[in-house]
């Protein structure tokens, strides 16, 4: 059903760009690389974010079905390098539900520092109480149910919800321009090239969010020319909210102040304002971050698992449409649930799953780019109804970047994956991925891929 307009798209896109990590990451950005160094890293993480969104606005336009990502590269890549690229980016798109379902608790913990009671467990040093976990789980049924019921009113809610985040930032803002100090700035920059790498590493579980577009694009109502051009707009858009986020955070803290802080953007907006009323204001505009990044990555994570399981890569409970509301509603359920598990494992799962999805993030980025080259060299002549300028040049940029984000990743690298936290979630989920992908007939790439793919699974089983 196409329901979603051009503000939906934006908002869609925006929403799930900008979450929870404006609030309870800035903090650790500035202290790692400096005002100006922090946000240098975002400028940088934008750009490339932007090389990477330019191939998916093509993309987007010219293939515009459920599961984006899985698509290109079933067509361009076959039938293995697909399951790769769609498998890596349920990872990360799973971590950022999780991530929200972890983060709202720890949220409102601010609000109310006395919520914490009936001890649990004890989680890499930190104490999960029954009542932290239980709004986050509460919270994640919610989101669930309100995307089980359709995407038209998950889309209303995102754009409420954006609206509410847009005047906490505005109100920011003006608190930095009234008063600010540019001494809190200093230093400017601070742990020299480590320090700004160890910004540019969380870019791209932040910027993570784009991308959702293309999975719902057979939900879109308005031309797909504008639908890529909608995609660079929210790049850009997100890039503006993260660096204005970074300026106007440390005009209003000094440098030890910060150090210390559990919520720098909060704590520095009441600051600026002179009241703890509108730090809290600032709390509930990242819970409407929460929220609207929760919710789009939930539509985002369903749509791809539902593509995977129509092209029979996994199993056909995922491919389910509700007879009623037209949803994929397994694969919500399924998203739900390990959202559902998340906070039972405490705060620590915040940084574990930035890490862990992020490395996933840019694999699947490094997969699209590459299938944007080879379509743009095997089929000159597909439709195009957005074209990228300077498109070879675009997506070979696009490839070389998604290739250095990876590499911050690796042992021995500044922002390098920890054992057995990170890593062990990447192989729990690749041993995973591994029993479905050898089981898979290998398909070569082409338009009718899918169907060729379909066929083989069809006559294996017959």
């Amino acid at each position: 059903m196409r329901v979603l307009g051009r503000w939906d798209i934006l908002a869609l896109a925006f929403g799930a760009m900008i979450g929870f990590g404006w609030v309870v990451l800035t903090g650790e950005f500035i202290n790692a690389a400096g005002s100006l160094g922090s946000a240098l890293a975002f400028v940088i993480g934008g750009v490339i974010i932007a090389l990477v969104g330019l191939t998916y606005a093509e993309l987007v336009a010219a293939m515009p079905q459920a599961g984006g990502e899985h698509h290109y590269a079933l067509r361009a890549l076959g039938s293995r390098g697909a399951f790769v690229a769609s498998w890596a980016m349920v990872l990360g798109y799973v971590s950022v539900v999780a991530f929200e379902a972890v983060a709202l608790p720890q949220t409102v913990l601010y609000l109310a520092p006395d919520m914490q009671v009936g001890y649990l467990w004890t989680v890499a040093g930190y104490e999960v109480h029954a009542s932290w976990a239980a709004v986050g789980i509460v919270s994640a049924i919610a989101i669930t149910a309100l995307n089980y019921i359709g995407i038209r009113p998950a889309s209303v809610f995102q754009t409420v919800a954006v609206l509410f985040l847009l005047a906490a930032g505005a109100l920011l803002l003006v608190g930095s321009l009234t008063g600010g100090s540019a001494t809190d700035m200093q230093p400017l920059f601070t742990g020299g090239v480590p320090g700004i790498v160890t910004v540019l590493v969380a870019v791209p579980f932040l910027f993570v969010g784009f991308d959702v577009i293309p999975q719902s694009a057979s939900e879109v109502k308005i031309p797909y020319r504008q639908v890529g051009r909608i995609l660079v707009v929210s790049v850009a858009c997100a890039s503006a909210w993260y660096i204005l986020i970074m300026l106007t955070v440390s005009s209003g803290l000094a440098p030890e102040v910060l150090a210390q802080s559990e919520l720098a953007s909060a704590d520095s907006m009441t600051e600026l304002w002179g009241s703890r009323a509108m730090g809290q204001l600032l709390v509930l505009g990242g819970i409407a971050g929460i929220v609207t990044s929760w919710n789009a990555f939930l539509i985002g994570a369903s749509r791809l698992l539902y593509a995977m399981a129509v092209s029979r890569m996994i199993p056909a409970w995922f491919g389910r449409l509700h007879p009623r509301f037209r949803t994929p509603g397994n694969a919500v359920l399924f998203i739900g649930a390990l959202s559902v598990i998340a906070p039972l494992f405490g705060q620590p799962m915040l940084v574990w799953l930035v890490n862990a999805g992020g490395i996933n993030i840019v694999v699947a980025y490094l997969m699209v780019a590459l299938s944007f080259l080879v379509l743009r060299r095997r089929e000159p002549g597909m439709a195009r109804p957005f074209r990228t300028p300077a498109g070879t040049v675009v997506g070979a940029l696009a490839v070389a970047a998604s290739i250095g984000l990876g590499v911050l990743y690796l042992p021995g690298m500044p922002a390098a994956l920890t054992w057995p936290y990170e890593w062990g979630i990447i192989g729990l989920w690749w041993v995973l991925g591994a029993a479905y992908l050898l089981r898979m007939p290998g398909v070569g790439p082409g338009a009718d891929a899918e169907a060729r793919l379909i066929g083989a699974v069809e006559q294996r089983r017959s």
